[in-house]
């Protein structure tokens, strides 16, 4: 042990020489680094100081696709050039089949669009985020409204060919909203979380001085701390990092704790900055910086960290348990619990994402399920989205015709529906289960669907006309009073057996059904409150 010590010891004083002679020592010649970066001199030199990350958060990626089953409100026209590219790649997808490219591209039943996203920089692939659709204005598409996407690629912007790599696909129903009918525009939507990321992407730390023994010490120090594999030496410039299990879904943090971790962590000068980063922590310094700098030094602070659990001030506390949650230690679980719980406290979300992200199992769920009892609804919808992230029982799940999903939670007695219009697509009944009044009549913002039910009625029945095939009757199917059923009998793809329907459905689309229950809600039909999530942002 002493023997390994000493080397250790040996090693650590011939990077340091080596460190000072090419001017990285605090007041030495090196590059001037931001201030977070670059600690007071007696406190040492940090990995943040030698190297820069690069890990970019989004990348803009583009693309061309097919959009299908439009009913006549297609275009068969295309540009030349993407009408090349869709042949290709249509040939490309469908290799062992003799399929005619123009056909489908021709055709008044399907549409030329473009494909817009902003894709997450993954942990790992197959993420989802969403993606924009449009007709190309070249075409004489007049409506998406009820299409879907055949899988496309999406490549980073303005790099669109067939030799370029792509960094996603995306495919799946097109939603249009029509929550405001009075604006929405028929020519353009999402493809809700149909963005698929395709390959892992790592971080990045260049070295601004190369040298292989930095580079190496750099390796092992990251390896000893986060787990063997975390961190890889390229070359004498150049690390890749691989965010750890356990900040999987906090790789910013991440990266904030390598650059703020020490290269020296001699006993004496770990005393001096524990002290020094509480007190910040805990008065009036930079509170962000000494959270994440008390973080990258590690357990040896959790003592000190366990005194501020007392402080009279509430983020303190907060980040104090967050800190040590991180850590491991899940000695700042009762206070941050105490905040979650809080209904006057500003900090609750903020605790309750930590407790999901860094607390055991069992109790991050336990919280969330407590908190879903709340009057408030965003942080009922906080614990819900915990439960969610959790796979938690209490989270009642069902997909619905393969395109969204149907989430009801009993354990709390505020009723509400909750729908998403980014990310998964899904209708969330908080209070399940919910009944419907038994004095019904509301339709869908085209008037092609219609829900009836008079007074005393002992079922609802729900009614879709084929706009497009006047020639065929409306087709009904009779529903229980249950907002569930209602759902279901709406969108599911029905199946019929021998003349009769062993599961009712009118494929009725997401973005209808979405307005129908908003309908519902606000005329009172429904005795619950209606919430829907923001569009996604992707201009």
């Amino acid at each position: 042990m002493r023997t390994y010590q000493h080397k250790k010891a040996f090693a650590l004083s011939k990077l340091f020489a080596v460190l000072f002679s090419v001017g990285f020592f605090i007041g030495g010649c090196g590059e001037p680094r931001p201030p977070e970066h670059r600690p007071a001199a007696e406190l040492g030199i940090t990995i943040g100081s030698l190297v820069e990350v690069f890990s970019p958060d989004v990348v803009a990626v583009e693309g061309y696709g097919l959009v299908g089953g439009l009913e006549g409100t297609g275009s068969g026209e295309c540009p030349p050039a993407i009408r090349a590219y869709l042949r290709r790649y249509i040939r490309q997808q469908l290799p062992e089949h003799k399929v005619d490219p123009d056909r489908f591209i021709n055709s008044r039943n399907t549409a030329v669009v473009l494909l817009r996203g902003i894709m997450p920089v993954a942990v790992s692939k197959k993420q989802y985020f969403d993606v924009r659709v449009v007709a190309h204005p070249d075409t004489r598409t007049t409506s998406l409204k009820g299409g879907r996407l055949y899988q496309a690629e999406l490549k980073s912007a303005r790099t669109l060919d067939m030799t370029t790599k792509a960094l996603a696909t995306v495919k799946g129903p097109v939603f249009i909203d029509t929550m405001n009918s009075a604006t929405s525009e028929n020519k353009a939507g999402y493809i809700l979380g149909g963005g698929i990321v395709l390959d892992e992407y790592k971080v990045i730390a260049d070295l601004l001085r190369p040298d292989f023994r930095t580079a190496a010490f750099i390796r092992d120090k990251l390896n000893e701390r986060f787990g063997d594999g975390t961190a890889k030496a390229l070359s004498e410039s150049r690390i890749e990092l691989r965010v750890p299990a356990n900040y999987r879904e906090q790789k910013e943090r991440f990266i904030s704790v390598v650059r703020a971790m020490y290269l020296s962590d001699a006993p004496e000068i770990n005393t001096k900055r524990i002290e020094g980063f509480v007190g910040r922590l805990g008065g009036s310094g930079d509170k962000e910086q000494s959270e994440i700098a008390l973080e990258a030094i590690g357990n040896k602070c959790l003592t000190r960290l366990a005194v501020l659990m007392e402080a009279p001030n509430e983020e303190v506390r907060l980040r104090a348990g967050r800190c040590m949650l991180n850590l491991g230690s899940d000695g700042g679980l009762g206070a941050l619990r105490r905040i979650a719980m809080d209904g006057a406290s500003p900090y609750r979300t903020e605790a309750l994402e930590a407790i999901t992200l860094a607390a055991s199992r069992n109790d991050a769920a336990g919280i969330s399920r407590r908190v879903l009892r709340d009057p408030d609804f965003d942080i009922r919808l906080a614990a819900y989205e915990s439960l969610r992230k959790l796979d938690d029982i209490s989270v009642m799940r069902t997909v619905v015709a393969g395109d969204f999903y149907l989430e009801q939670i009993t354990q709390t007695r505020y009723k509400a529906v909750y729908v998403s219009r980014s990310g998964q697509p899904r209708i969330v009944l908080f209070g399940a289960p919910i009944r419907c009044g038994e004095d019904i009549f509301v339709e869908s913002a085209d008037g092609n669907v219609t829900l009836n039910a008079r007074p005393g009625a002992k079922y609802v029945t729900v009614i879709r006309k084929m706009a497009q095939r006047p020639d065929i009757p409306p087709i009904q199917f009779k529903s229980s009073f249950e907002l569930s059923d209602i759902i279901q009998t709406l969108c599911e793809t029905a199946i019929v057996k021998e003349g009769f329907a062993v599961r009712p459905g009118l494929n009725v689309s997401y973005a209808d059904a979405i307005y129908i229950l908003k309908q519902m809600c606000e005329k009172g039909m429904v005795d619950a409150e209606f919430r829907a999530g923001p569009l996604p942002k992707i201009d």
